[in-house]
């Protein structure tokens, strides 16, 4: 018995000498482990500070890029004579478009009272001042938009392609004045004289910014304001110019497909219109020219003349209507 108890208390003197013993690195390893839990804890929170802080920071470059840029359009959204000339690629002054246009309403003029028949020579003179105040202020202006729309038309067609050339020429390395130059260099007209309007701007000292407002005001278009807000947002905040030009190139590839898928689908529709516009006057036409004497009455009498202004007028609203049906804003 005694044996047992002095064995136990040997047993329990070594425990304890060694647990003493080791207690002080236990101790020590617990608190290392716990410093370099804390200190990675605070590293971690430090970073996702600063990535938080980075992205407000961008956020609000981005912002304030937006808001000038909302600032300058608002100061170019008036449409001058002048700028109109520029968009639709006419190098002349605003005189010579009142020139022309004073010339086309003394040519409308004329010919209107030429080709009035004796008959209602009381009616030639008023008329005739219709026809001149038509073709003076309407005609130069159609023609103007009709010219306009055509160039603009072009230079959306060549866009997304000088898009994609930009985004390769910066994927290996060249800065973006050069890839504009190559644009300016090889692209077709329009957006070949366009960019390098845009080029020449920028080596008499123009920032590429206002050069692209500029450019914004000759191709007053949603696809060329958005090539300037995206390179305005790039050089303002920074960020991966080629991606983000290689998205805007494939929103122009969408809109372009469903610009065509939308012409397909309304195909039909707009044949359709174009017959029912065309029916009634080619019927008349034809008539007239086979038995004169059967729709005289039309012409000589005031209730003839007041059913053909009503036949006229209605005319006009359905094929207002109608081009309303087949127009769509994509």
């Amino acid at each position: 018995m005694l044996d047992v108890l002095l064995v136990a208390s040997l047993s329990f003197v070594i425990c304890t000498g060694l647990y003493m013993f080791m207690s002080p690195s236990l101790a020590r390893e617990d608190v290392s482990d716990r410093i370099q839990t804390a200190t990675t804890s605070r590293s971690k929170k430090v970073a996702a500070s600063s990535a938080a802080d980075a992205t407000n920071s961008r956020k609000r470059a981005v912002s304030e890029t937006l808001k000038d840029l909302d600032a300058r359009k608002k100061k170019t959204e008036k449409k001058t004579l002048r700028a109109r000339l520029e968009q639709a690629g006419f190098d002349a002054e605003p005189v010579h478009f009142w020139i022309f246009s004073a010339v086309c309403a003394v040519v409308c003029a004329f010919a209107v009272y030429i080709s009035l028949p004796i008959s209602v020579a009381t009616l030639a003179l008023p008329l005739s001042i219709v026809a001149g105040f038509a073709g003076g202020l309407g005609l130069p202006n159609w023609g103007l938009n009709y010219m306009v729309k055509k160039r603009q038309k072009k230079f959306l067609a060549n866009l997304a392609n000088a898009l994609d050339v930009v985004v390769r020429g910066i994927k290996t390395g060249l800065p973006l004045n050069e890839c504009l130059g190559i644009i300016a260099r090889e692209s077709p007209e329009p957006i070949a004289s366009e960019i390098r309007e845009v080029v020449d701007q920028q080596r008499v000292g123009v920032t590429l910014s206002d050069a692209l407002d500029r450019l914004v005001v000759r191709m007053p278009l949603p696809e060329v304001k958005f090539l300037s807000i995206v390179i305005s947002i790039q050089q303002a905040s920074g960020g991966n110019l080629s991606e983000a030009l290689g998205n805007l190139s494939q929103v122009l590839r969408d809109r372009n497909s469903l610009k065509l898928k939308v012409k397909a689908l309304s195909a039909e529709a707009l044949a359709s219109a174009a017959v029912l516009g065309c029916l009634p006057p080619g019927v008349v036409l034809m008539v007239h020219i086979s038995t004169p004497n059967y729709l005289r009455p039309l012409w000589d009498t005031t209730t003839g003349n007041f059913l053909v202004g009503i036949g006229i007028v209605m005319m006009a609203m359905g094929i207002f209507v109608m081009n309303k049906m087949i127009n769509f804003k994509y």
